[in-house]
C-alpha cells in the first residue's frame, strides 16, 4: 500500500536521505497549479515527501516548474524515476495540456537526467489514490455507504477543467481508465437547464459538461441564470461568485446551488457509464471551497434521479476527495508499481 506522508514541512527531509540514486519524483501537473512531491524508493511503504505547489503562469513549460523544485531541495534531475500526472489525454509519451499552452514528454525528462518516466492522466492518478484515502481525506455526500471493494469505481471533478477516470476490477485485476469525460454533451436535467443549453448554444455550437462544469464555467454559468432571470451581468471571477454565496448573496447561491445540481446529475450518469457500483469520488480544486453548500445542495438527489434505476445508485457512495496533494499519492502507487517491475 502506498501512502503519503508529510506536506512540504519547513525543512526539507531530503537531507536526511542517502544520495539521489534512491529518490524519485511525482507531480500533478494541471491547468493552474504544478505540484511536486519526492519518494524515497528505500521505503516500505513509499511515502512522498516535502509535497509542494508551484502556479502554473510562474514558468513557460512544466519542465521550467520541476527544475525549480528540484533547485529549492538542492537536487539535479539525476532521480531513479519520475511519474507526472497531466491534465490531459497522453499519447506516444507525450501531452499537450488541454487548458494551458504547456506541453511535456517523457523525452524531455529522460533529457534532464531522469532515469525512468511515466505519464499518466491526472484523474488516473485520483482514481488509483481514491481506495488509499480515509478519514479526513474525504467527506461523505449522502447517506454513509461503505465502499464497495473489488468494484468499479469513477472519480471525476471541475477545477480549471472537468477531468474524468475510473478503476476497473474484474477476476483478473484492475486498471486505470483514463477518459477525456469532461468533453461529453452537457444534457439538461430540468427546464432551467434547458434554457441553460439554449443560451449557450447560442455562442458554441455544441455545449460540453466542461462548459459549465469548471472555473470559468461557474462564471458563465452565473451570467446565463441571470440573463434567464431577466437580468444583465457582467461576468464576474469564479473566486467572487463563491465568496459572494458563502457570504449569504442569494444570486451567488444559486448559481453554486445549480453548479452542485448539475454536478450531481453528471455524477450520476457517469456512475450508471463506468458500472462504479464502488463509489463515485468528487475531486478537483472547486468543490471543496464550498462543501457544505455542496453537502446541503440537490447533489445527491441528482445523482440518484436516473428513472428505473433509482435503487441501483441508492446503494453506491459519493464522496469529495478533501486531500490536498491527492494525485501524488496515485503517481507514488503507480511508481511503486513500475519499481517492483523494473
Amino acid at each position: 500500500m502506498t501512502t503519503i506522508e508529510r506536506p512540504a514541512a519547513s525543512q526539507s527531509p531530503v537531507g536526511a536521505l542517502s544520495g539521489e540514486e534512491r529518490l524519485a519524483l511525482v507531480g500533478d501537473i494541471g491547468g493552474t497549479n504544478a505540484r511536486f512531491g519526492l519518494v524515497d524508493l528505500s521505503g516500505d511503504p513509499l511515502a512522498v515527501i516535502d509535497a509542494e505547489s508551484f502556479l502554473g503562469r510562474d514558468f513557460p513549460q512544466p519542465g521550467d516548474a520541476i527544475r525549480a523544485y528540484l533547485d529549492r531541495r538542492g537536487l539535479s534531475a539525476r532521480l531513479a524515476g519520475a511519474v507526472i500526472a497531466v491534465a490531459g489525454p497522453v499519447q506516444n509519451d507525450e501531452i499537450r495540456f488541454t487548458n494551458s499552452q504547456w506541453s511535456l514528454s517523457g523525452t524531455d525528462l529522460r533529457r534532464m537526467g531522469i532515469a525512468r518516466v511515466q505519464l499518466i492522466n491526472d484523474y488516473a492518478a485520483l482514481a488509483v489514490a481514491a481506495p488509499l484515502l480515509t478519514g479526513a481525506d474525504l467527506r461523505t455526500l449522502g447517506p454513509d455507504l461503505p465502499t464497495g471493494q473489488e468494484q468499479n469505481l469513477a472519480v471525476l471533478g471541475p477545477g480549471t477543467g472537468f477531468g474524468v477516470a475510473a478503476l476497473a476490477h474484474d477476476d483478473f485485476g484492475s486498471a486505470t481508465l483514463a477518459t477525456e469525460g469532461g468533453h461529453m454533451s452537457f444534457a439538461p436535467g430540468d427546464a432551467v437547464e434547458i434554457e441553460i443549453l439554449r443560451i449557450l448554444m447560442r455562442s458554441y455550437p455544441r455545449v460540453s459538461i466542461e462548459r459549465i462544469l469548471c472555473g470559468r464555467g461557474l462564471s458563465e454559468l452565473h451570467q446565463t441564470l441571470q440573463l434567464i432571470e431577466g437580468r444583465v451581468c457582467p461576468p464576474i471571477a469564479q473566486e467572487i461568485i463563491t465568496a459572494n454565496a458563502l457570504a449569504g448573496d442569494p444570486d451567488c447561491l444559486a448559481t453554486i446551488k445549480r453548479f452542485c445540481a448539475i454536478l450531481g446529475s453528471v455524477a450520476g450518469d457517469m456512475a450508471l457509464g463506468y458500472g462504479a457500483r464502488g463509489g463515485v469520488f468528487v475531486a478537483g480544486g472547486i468543490p471543496p471551497l464550498f462543501i457544505e453548500i455542496l453537502a446541503a445542495s440537490d447533489f445527491r438527489k441528482r445523482f440518484e434521479a436516473k428513472g428505473r434505476f433509482t435503487d441501483y445508485m441508492a446503494a453506491i457512495p459519493t464522496r469529495v476527495i478533501m486531500r490536498r496533494h491527492a494525485a501524488l499519492v496515485g503517481a507514488a502507487s503507480v511508481l511503486d508499481a513500475m519499481n517492483r517491475a523494473a
